[in-house]
């Protein structure tokens, strides 16, 4: 709950948080001000909805967010953007409508897509991929009995997969699916980035049992150029500049408002 306050009440409000009221003012703005106990709702709230008691650290990391909320909100109220007694809904459309209003139009040009490409091109780069197919039987002797069958006709693969392995991905003639490197175990990493496209390891043992992999294609790395790297590039630096823009707008509105953030983390003032 928000009483709209005097200005010249402000430091006297300040000054009784400071002395242990038992419902100390958090911040004043605009002839507003936020107090404890709807700091203590808001917690309450989110303790209802199932996160449990939050511990002091948490209320601390929750304290600065909620305060630049309710300052927004203050904020779009002051600007005629929001009615008194507004729900919590329409609370967060108005604060939209104030930082669509008040964050200019983000424009990104050619020049600053092409330094960004240039810069990360390794971010950028496509990682090298497999697609792979497994046989998974349980002893080395099965495995090396699938192994000469297929150098014998690499066309039972799929059969043998199905009538043979116990992988999860047996009856889908073992395709696992597209993997880059860091995506599979260790051991099994290492053969499958070893073959060629088309080749079928040597039984390979893990904690599972024995692996014969058939690479069924493979992708090098490779990287991207400006061109089809534009419009992502674009997005990604619209989007901090006006995240930029945005901080800058509420640190601006943060340093007109008066802040006590010790009175929300005390102890809780005596009944």
């Amino acid at each position: 709950m928000r009483r709209r306050l005097a200005a010249p009440s402000l430091v006297l409000l300040l000054a009784a948080a400071a002395c242990g009221s038992k419902d100390p003012v958090l911040l004043l703005l605009g002839g507003e001000a936020v107090r404890r106990s709807d700091f203590e709702s808001h917690v309450a709230a989110l303790e209802a909805r199932g996160f449990g008691r939050l511990s002091p650290e948490v209320r601390r990391g929750l304290l600065g967010s909620f305060l630049e909320q309710r300052a927004l909100v203050i904020e779009a109220r002051g600007r005629g953007l929001l009615a008194a007694g507004a729900s919590p809904e329409q609370e967060l459309a108005a604060v939209s409508r104030l930082l669509a209003s008040a964050v200019p139009t983000v424009r990104i040009s050619e020049d600053e897509i092409a330094a960004w490409h240039a810069s990360h091109a390794k971010e950028l780069a496509a990682p090298e991929r497999v697609t792979l197919r497994q046989i998974l039987v349980g002893s080395s002797n099965e495995a090396r009995d699938v192994k000469r069958r297929l150098l014998r006709d690499p066309r039972l693969f799929d059969t043998l997969a199905r009538s043979l392995s116990t992988g999860p991905e047996a009856s889908l003639g073992g395709y696992m699916g597209a993997f880059e490197r860091g995506q599979l175990p260790p051991e099994l990493e290492a053969a499958a980035f070893a073959l060629p496209e088309g080749a079928t390891s040597e039984p390979v043992p893990s904690p599972l049992g024995y692996h014969v992999l058939r690479v069924e294609s493979r992708q090098a790395a490779r990287e991207i150029p400006l061109e089809e790297a534009h419009e992502r590039i674009r997005d990604r630096l619209a989007r901090a500049k006006r995240e930029a823009a945005e901080r800058a707008f509420v640190t601006d509105v943060m340093a007109r408002a008066k802040v006590n953030y010790e009175a929300a983390l005390g102890p809780a003032p005596s009944p």
